[in-house]
């Protein structure tokens, strides 16, 4: 699966649960919505990754890819520390400049 580098370091700094490193994948105006919460900017990333590291352990798997007019969907196998023990959730991306712009994650 040919990924954009970007979503590739996104996906290896979920995997080393390294919160600033994923923060980093985002610009500095980028937005979140994860859970029904919105997180705006790169340091609110950084938090709420943090926080779902702590909370879940999850690692991500990429198990398809497709870029759209406007967004691009990654859908990842996410296994760890929640009931069921793995899912597939579906990321809503917005890249500009080799940064992040948004990310809406879906189930």
């Amino acid at each position: 699966m040919n990924l954009p580098e970007v979503i590739q370091d996104l996906v290896k700094t979920q995997n080393n649960f390294d919160s600033a490193a994923y923060a980093n994948c985002f610009s500095e105006t980028a937005v979140v919505f994860d859970e029904g919460k919105t997180h705006k900017g790169r340091k609110e990333i950084e938090h709420w990754i943090a926080d779902a590291n702590e909370r879940y352990k999850a690692v991500m798997k990429p198990l398809s890819f497709e870029e759209k007019e406007k967004e691009m969907i990654l859908k990842a196998e996410v296994s760890g520390n929640f009931d069921g023990g793995s899912i597939v959730l579906s990321y809503h991306l917005e890249i500009a400049d080799q940064m992040i712009q948004s990310l809406k994650i879906t189930g």
